[in-house]
């Protein structure tokens, strides 16, 4: 009768353990980047004992400069692993002072998600199988200090929990680019996307700035100076792609996006 008993119970955890293990696969609830405001915890929670010389890189597309308010970047996370199946990772951005959730994440749906009411982002089913992960993030509309980004990667071995490799990585520290409506540059610029030439209009007051061009992973690609009669920019040369625009003039600072065809 035990064994009979026994015999039952293993046939009911079987489907059980494949609907937890199908559920993980595609990422899962719950903070687990490492980070401080998720409590250091990570996917080792449930993962270990394996070795893929595993490690995680994260790539933000913030200038070092900083961020500028309510602007959204391309966020990049990587796994570096070898003889491994199936990777994984989850994401936060926090404020550096408190551990408390920054920003707005945009995840694609298809190879990553949003994951507890869009705070972190994690891979899905059909993104296990894949090393690299695009998504967004928009900064925040107020200043709120320094913030970082933190990511737990997961390389595994396609089979279970065991035999599994947790790596932690973080962002470098970021702060907001204007920290008062005093020191904001407002400008404008046109057209946007453009092919050739980029015009910047400087504001009543200022004649002359320093215009810096930084692509998706923060990397200053183009910078130039105008004046404000001579205020053309020749983007002939920049890839196609994404940049964000910083102008300096008369100790002020502006942002925004710019796309070159």
């Amino acid at each position: 009768m035990k064994k009979h008993y026994f015999f039952k119970i293993l046939l009911l955890m079987i489907p059980l353990s494949a609907i937890l293990l199908m559920s993980f696969s595609g990422g899962r609830d719950g903070s687990y980047s490492g980070s401080p405001g998720d409590g250091g915890k990570t996917c080792s929670v449930c993962h270990s004992g394996g070795n893929f010389n595993t490690s995680v890189s994260v790539q933000t597309g913030v200038p070092d400069g900083g961020y500028a308010l309510g602007i959204t970047y391309d966020v990049k996370v990587e796994i570096g692993s070898t003889s491994n199946s199936r990777h994984g990772f989850q994401i936060t951005a926090e404020k550096v002072s408190d551990g408390s959730k920054i920003g707005t994440f945009i995840a694609d749906g298809s190879s990553n998600q949003l994951k507890n009411g869009g705070t972190h982002v994690t891979h899905t089913a059909t993104g296990n199988s894949q090393k690299v992960w695009n998504f967004q993030w928009k900064s925040p509309t107020t200043d709120v200090g320094e913030i970082k980004f933190y990511v737990a990667g997961l390389a595994g071995n396609g089979g279970g929990t065991g035999g599994d490799q947790v790596v932690t990585t973080a962002s470098s520290t970021f702060n907001v680019l204007g920290f008062s409506e005093a020191k904001r540059l407002n400008f404008n610029m046109y057209p946007n996307p453009a092919l050739e030439r980029l015009t910047i209009q400087l504001p009543s007051g200022s004649e002359i700035a320093e215009v810096e061009f930084y692509d998706n992973i923060g990397r200053l690609a183009l910078t130039q100076k105008i004046t404000k009669i001579r205020n053309k920019i020749s983007v002939n040369n920049l890839a196609k792609g994404v940049y964000v625009i910083k102008v300096l003039s008369d100790n002020k600072v502006g942002s925004e996006k710019f796309i070159k065809q």
